[in-house]
């Protein structure tokens, strides 16, 4: 597995080697777009060869020739800059999902939280955790982009492991997202805030945020840092993401904790996928090794201080993908299907939950242009709910979330921290002990988020 004296200390060892080296290799594999007029010094990046395919990758992708041109002239402009916000979008590049919804997907293998409640292992249960939280970049290689949610928009599940989960938009400059899940062993709660970079042909998209699991009979509270993603060949190129970088899962209550490392992809794909590393305790001593690949499977070993397998040790797989929907449009995994279905909706919907978005209802149907015209009346609405809040003196207050008064620091940037009121909680408690429940329609419930009067698009 390693040779030589290299030791797997916190935040370096064999692993790390191993990651700055692939890192490196992985950077030959970009080449410019210097043959085609008006396109020069874009980068374009083949993930299944080498430079002397990047001329070639250029002409593929989902973009035609004509929208390609479009797309370019209205955002050339905004490189080197944050584009969470700046520009509206085609529809073209949507799926049918909110940033809420996606939100939730984190949730599909929750059942390893419910284990890691359950393990007396204390580094067993970090690796738990730590598998829980690679598990949901499978679904985060889709290449299309969700739509943003409305200010005041929200999402519920619930009828998956007996959970509960709300989110809701708490801002929409900066864009900013929470959400609180819990069942009878986990609280997740995350503050979101997306910070990105503009680079002509990709983005790279920081995860300003902080994300906490409190294990209930444990009773210990994980805190979790994620690496950065890239988004890659926007324009030019077939589209595809990577998130090379470390992520940390701290257990806060004992310090032990997990550092792992996302390979770049390098040469005709080597290292895409793989994400290797140590469970450590809270002197900072290897405990278990970790490795696998986030599109797959991941695995954990005892290992020494030198970071080798114990003798008379196996890998025991923790976490492996299940079963994929085959030729889905959107690359969705059955469980992102049941987030956009009524199946996992509670009793009463909140009419400002994001399956009722028109929009969004619409290119689930593929309804292209009237998903586009759906966009665009929502945010005119949205326009106009601000310019009547701001004409009444009015602050917008999230329904769900308190800002807590916290500012955590990020590798990216300070987050204000919102945290969960309980609120929903008790509406919950209230609607699902009503005698009489109306069936759920996505034609019954007419999509409102809005706090404000009238916001009919003017």
């Amino acid at each position: 597995m390693r040779s030589g004296d290299e030791k797997p200390t916190e935040g370096g060892g064999f692993f790390a080697a191993i990651s700055s080296s692939v890192r490196s290799w992985g950077s030959a594999m970009q080449k410019s777009v210097n043959g085609l007029m008006g396109y020069e010094g874009l980068e374009v990046i083949n993930p299944e060869g080498s430079t002397e395919d990047a001329e070639a990758e250029a002409q593929r992708g989902r973009w035609k020739q004509e929208d390609r041109d479009g797309y370019w002239k209205m955002m050339h402009k905004y490189i080197g800059a944050d584009v969470t916000s700046l520009v509206t979008l085609p529809v073209i590049i949507f799926e049918p999902m909110t940033m809420l919804q996606k939100m939730a997907e984190i949730l599909e293998y929750a059942h390893l939280l419910d284990l890691a409640d359950e393990c007396e292992d204390p580094y067993m249960r970090v690796a738990y955790v730590s598998s829980w939280a690679i598990s949901v970049y499978f679904a985060y290689q889709r290449t299309w982009k969700p739509f943003n949610p409305i200010l005041g928009e929200t999402y519920e599940m619930v009828n998956h492991n007996g959970i509960t989960f709300i989110s809701e938009q708490i801002s929409h400059h900066p864009p900013m997202s929470a959400g609180h899940a819990e069942n009878e062993h986990f609280t997740y709660d995350i503050t979101s805030k997306l910070k990105t970079k503009f680079l002509g042909n990709s983005v790279e998209v920081y995860p300003v945020g902080r994300t906490r699991v409190t294990l209930k009979k444990a009773g210990v509270v994980f805190d979790l840092v994620p690496p950065p993603t890239k988004v890659n060949n926007l324009i030019f190129g077939r589209t595809w993401v990577d998130s090379p970088g470390e992520m940390i899962m701290t257990n806060l209550t004992t310090g032990d904790k997990a550092v792992l490392y996302f390979q770049p992809c390098g040469w005709f794909g080597a290292g895409r996928y793989e994400v290797d590393g140590y469970v450590y305790n809270a002197s900072e001593e290897p405990k278990l090794l970790m490795t696998g690949k986030w599109n797959e499977s991941m695995s954990c070993q005892p290992c020494d201080l030198e970071g080798e397998p114990l003798p008379g040790t196996e890998l025991k797989e923790i976490w492996k993908v299940a079963a994929t929907p085959e030729n889905d449009k959107y690359q969705y995994t059955y469980f992102a299907h049941k987030l956009n279905s009524f199946e996992t909706a509670p009793k009463k919907l909140l009419a400002s939950d994001s399956r009722l978005r028109p929009d969004r209802y619409a290119l689930e149907k593929g309804e292209m242009s009237k998903s586009g015209a759906e966009k665009s009346r929502l945010e005119e609405q949205q326009r106009a709910e601000k310019r009547n809040r701001e004409a009444n003196g009015h602050k917008f207050t999230p329904r769900w979330f308190n800002l807590s008064g916290e500012i955590t620091p990020t590798p990216w940037g300070d987050l204000e921290v919102y945290e969960y009121n309980g609120k929903y909680t008790e509406h919950r408690a209230v609607v699902d002990s009503a005698d009489v429940i109306e069936e759920v329609d996505i034609n019954s419930i007419a999509f409102n988020p809005w706090q404000y009067g009238n916001v009919s698009a003017e």
